[in-house]
């Protein structure tokens, strides 16, 4: 096969992902001509990237014109999350914590400069609902599982710049980080302490306490508390953290001290 015919091949295959990850964002469904021109691709590309994925049973035409994501898709999304050992084990500690405060809890791993969340449960009731969700992501430097995280990753300022790769660190709030010196002090104080703060820092109005989670598995993760600052303060939540770490240890059958 030519580069030519190779490269074309390439094309054709990201334009199918491209479409299946914008009717991702479509759970309603999408028609043809707002695919195209959100994607900025001839409607007849956009329905050949249909053709293909409604042949895996990946996506499906609801209505006349109207497309969305298929069971099959469906269903592989869930059979694979629900086999990942590190949510299924840590799901057990984190209903306790969303029981225990009533606010939502998060497990979390690392994945480039961002954290993927694996697991999420909120509190049955009495709270307000977070806009997170399972497989979301939001830039490390600015969550608390982030920088837990990257405290026990990174060893040194250079690891530090060496792993933004030249990103800058963007704030999303006034109290959010912007600088690899505070970064790296924050990263440092974190490991020192234990336990990492999120001080209103990625969205205002929330505060969240997060400490590491070992489970065994070939990644580290991390488990956070995410509570509304005027229901719980960050004092209040950092006062916590003895209790929400014993929670999270019991997952791997280590007994309170």
């Amino acid at each position: 096969m030519s580069e030519q015919r190779e490269e074309e091949k390439l094309v054709g295959a990201d334009r199918v992902l491209a479409v299946l990850i914008d009717l991702a964002g479509h759970p309603q469904g999408a028609t043809l001509d707002e695919m195209a021109q959100r994607l900025q691709s001839s409607k007849p590309t956009v329905h050949r990237a249909l053709s293909s994925l409604r042949r895996a049973g990946l996506a499906d035409q609801v209505s006349r014109g109207v497309y969305a994501l298929g069971d099959e898709f469906i269903r592989l999304a869930f059979r694979h999350h629900a086999a990942k050992p590190d949510a299924i084990r840590i799901e057990p500690a984190l209903q306790k914590l969303a029981r225990q405060y009533g606010e939502t809890a998060h497990f979390a791993v690392l994945s480039g400069t961002d954290v993927v969340y694996r697991a999420k449960v909120d509190p049955a009731v009495g709270s307000v609902r977070l806009t997170s969700e399972v497989g979301g992501r939001n830039p490390a430097h600015r969550t608390a599982v982030g920088k837990m995280l990257l405290s026990h990753e990174l060893h040194s300022e250079a690891e530090l710049v060496e792993w933004l790769r030249g990103q800058p660190l963007e704030a999303r709030t006034p109290s959010s980080i912007t600088t690899v010196p505070a970064l790296w002090a924050e990263l440092e104080a974190t490991r020192n302490r234990g336990y990492a703060v999120d001080d209103q820092e990625n969205e205002i109005g929330l505060n969240c306490v997060a400490v590491l989670a070992d489970l065994g598995t070939s990644q580290m993760g991390a488990v956070s508390v995410s509570a509304l600052a005027f229901r719980l303060p960050l004092e209040k939540l950092i006062a916590e953290v003895p209790t929400i770490r014993a929670i999270v240890n019991e997952t791997r059958g280590i007994p309170a001290a």
